[in-house]
């Protein structure tokens, strides 16, 4: 029998099937009277270039626990499950939880759990697990964010917007820079291992994705006091640091005095400046007022 040949009425096998063939994705939602939800940010994943892509970007190997989140039909979590010692994936959208007792029927090193991924508790996962996701972009960024914040995660490998994957590696002076880079450099190094064309997705979504591998380094503690300024300084782009810290409650002679002492000019914009130089500046101001946030 063809990969293409399943029958529609029997359950999903591994020997004869595979989840990135569209033919056995539409049976496998027909069966369970299910299609991709918009309101969960469902694009599932088709290429298979493109999951082992995301598995590599994760460094999952067997020593490690990988985490995923969304994991859909199960095509990611069936690599990691072929690649990882253990793989716990979380799940929101209670319908695909009977699709995923069948896809993975077959597994023995994987626990899917019915919960969502901006409450679920990382302290679970061993100190140096491995995190990988096909991203919904509803949510992605706030669960990357998550999971980076997290320590518990040496590395992470993720599939998400490509607009989103270009701001975690933006460098100061970029288009793209911005408070979710700095938040990134803080923490480790990203790097986009691949682009993904929306026909890697079924159904396809309007916007191109990316790749990111994220190294994490186990060093990094949360640094409140910058990223409060980091967040003060981008609120507004178009201004320059010395007006968004003035409307953020700090005085504006000790911004021009800050400015100075790191040879700086008056007019900076926030963009301009690297992770050592907010550093830098966090040391010599008082910690400007701004709207809850992000944190690191």
């Amino acid at each position: 029998m063809s990969l293409d040949a399943a029958a529609d009425d029997t359950r999903f096998d591994p020997t004869q099937q595979t989840l990135t063939t569209p033919r056995v994705i539409n049976a496998i939602l027909a069966r369970h009277g299910l299609r991709a939800d918009k309101g969960f940010g469902q694009h599932f994943l088709i290429d298979p270039n493109v999951v082992g892509a995301v598995v590599a970007a994760a460094g999952v190997s067997q020593d490690h626990e990988a985490w995923e989140v969304g994991p859909g039909l199960g095509v990611l979590t069936r690599a990691l499950a072929a690649t990882a010692h253990r793989v716990v994936t979380i799940e929101l959208d209670a319908r695909l939880l009977s699709v995923l007792d069948e896809t993975l029927a077959d597994t023995h090193n994987v626990s899917v759990r019915h919960g969502d991924a901006l409450r679920v508790d990382w302290s679970e996962a061993p100190p140096g697990s491995r995190f990988a996701a096909n991203l919904p972009y509803n949510v992605g960024t706030a669960v990357l964010i998550r999971a980076l914040t997290s320590r518990r995660f040496a590395r992470i490998g993720v599939l998400l917007q490509r607009e989103v994957a270009e701001r975690l590696v933006a460098t100061a002076g970029t288009p793209a820079y911005g408070s979710l880079s700095l938040l990134i450099a803080h923490h480790g190094e990203a790097r986009i291992t691949r682009r993904v064309a929306p026909g890697a997705f079924m159904p396809p979504p309007a916007v191109t994705s990316a790749v990111v591998a994220i190294d994490l380094d186990p060093d990094a503690r949360p640094d409140p006091v910058t990223f409060a300024l980091v967040r003060a300084g981008f609120r507004h782009r178009r201004k320059t640091l010395v007006s968004n810290l003035r409307l953020a409650g700090v005085e504006v002679d000790a911004v021009r005095t800050a400015l100075a002492d790191l040879g700086l000019p008056p007019a900076v914009r926030a963009e301009a400046l690297d992770l050592a130089t907010f550093r830098a500046l966090a040391v010599r101001l008082p910690a400007p007022t701004v709207p809850d946030g992000a944190s690191t």
